[in-house]
């Protein structure tokens, strides 16, 4: 079975920056050694069952300031793959900076889209009419934008949900919106994924659970995935790895078998584990 792996990093850390990686800045996890290292396309092995035939890379902090800088790197180094690019971008510069970072990344191939995490300051973020032009650039450039934030996060969702109202925004919620541990804020966590599987334009990608939980369960993936199924449909759900902080928990290997031992139709799993992602990221494989 071929996967493309829509949400993974490599690091490069002789040339880029990475200032999220050294031991002196957050996260302050006690095992980031695990993942402070260099990592290229050749360390995402599969099983023989398996080929990647694909990958999204997400920005990864090589230079948050020259985004570009990160894509330039990636277009040389990944060769024999099919892949496309979600640039770092600063969703708070002036109209004017944004759009020449925009016409710099543009040069780029790979690229179709960006990230700003919003994280804690979503809600602040959102109301700012600052970000609300700056996210209609992407709309014109028909670019995708990776929303990264808690769906626990009632008012950020409010604003999301008014914004996307008026404009249609692409948009992929990263790590399935954080699903929640505590079942007291679980049902938080699901209106709010309702709120935006309204708009069409509106897909999630399935992964980092081991940013919940390094010892994570199966029973965590069927119940999230479960609830994205019945939420967005089988054409708006992804699955995918977060290579490598995966290796958290596990390797890359025993995560993409873990996902094909879920309970699902074989023509679902070539949904979620290929084609959404070939369709949503414009890849040819």
């Amino acid at each position: 079975m071929k996967i493309i792996d829509p949400h993974l990093h490599l690091f490069n850390l002789q040339e880029g920056e990475y200032s999220w990686l050294k031991p002196e800045n957050p996260p302050f996890w006690p095992d980031k050694s695990v993942i402070s290292k260099d990592f290229s396309a050749e360390d995402l092995q599969l099983p023989d069952n398996l080929q990647l035939s694909g990958l999204i890379h997400i920005e990864a902090g090589f230079s948050n300031q020259t985004p570009w800088q990160e894509i330039s790197w990636l277009e040389k180094h990944i060769q024999h793959l099919s892949f496309r690019s979600i640039a770092c971008a600063d969703l708070t510069l002036s109209s004017a900076d944004f759009s020449l970072q925009l016409d710099q990344l543009e040069q780029y191939a790979s690229v179709v889209g960006v990230r700003h995490i919003l994280d804690a300051d979503a809600s602040q973020l959102l109301q700012l009419p600052q970000v609300i032009h700056n996210l209609q650039q992407l709309i014109e450039r028909e670019w995708i934008f990776e929303c990264q934030y808690s769906l626990t996060a009632t008012l950020a969702t409010r604003e999301l949900e008014a914004f996307l109202e008026v404009h249609p925004l692409q948009l992929i919620i990263n790590h399935a919106g954080f699903p929640p541990t505590d079942r007291d804020v679980q049902q938080q966590w699901q209106a709010n994924l309702q709120r935006l599987a309204v708009f069409s334009n509106v897909a999630v990608k399935a992964s980092g659970w081991e940013m919940q939980d390094r010892n994570y369960q199966q029973e965590l993936i069927e119940n999230t995935l479960s609830t994205l199924l019945n939420t967005f449909g089988e054409r708006r759900v992804m699955l995918a790895s977060n290579f490598p902080l995966c290796l958290l928990s596990k390797s890359y290997t025993a995560l993409w078998q873990q996902y094909q031992q879920l309970q699902l139709p074989q023509e679902v799993l070539q949904l979620l584990c290929h084609d959404n992602a070939r369709r949503l990221y414009r890849l040819s494989d």
